[in-house]
């Protein structure tokens, strides 16, 4: 069974920085991907990175803020949220597709396992 728990989300003031992990448990993850989804607006692509953590991909409107990044094993993959703005407000969700691909697919479609989300609030 596929299993993916997100943490780390609460409510942050722009500028500040929050840290989100998402973990399969008893196990390393493969192709892993951040997408949110903000109250009224369409899901959209934050960040991926493939198993073994040597390629990543992000949207255009975080990169330069945000980090994705991993360990070996059964490690949770992260998302390092740094000078957060109020349009980062969302509920950010990882995904997994049990692919080794070489680079990250950024395609909500590739990807047919969800976790249940951490939600981040961001004030001005």
């Amino acid at each position: 069974q596929v299993q993916l728990v997100e943490s780390g989300g609460g409510t942050a003031q722009a500028g500040e920085s929050l840290e989100l992990s998402c973990a399969a448990s008893g196990r390393s993850t493969y192709g892993v991907a951040w997408f949110r989804r903000a109250p009224g607006k369409e899901r959209e692509f934050v960040a991926a990175i493939n198993w073994n953590g040597k390629s990543t991909r992000y949207s255009p409107s975080v990169r330069g803020r945000f980090t994705i990044s991993r360990g070996v094993g059964d490690t949770p993959v992260y998302l390092q949220m740094d000078r957060l703005k109020p349009e980062d407000t969302a509920l950010y969700v990882c995904a997994e597709n049990l692919r080794a691909l070489i680079n990250p697919a950024t395609a909500a479609n590739e990807y047919p396992y969800w976790g249940q989300g951490t939600q981040v609030t961001v004030t001005s």
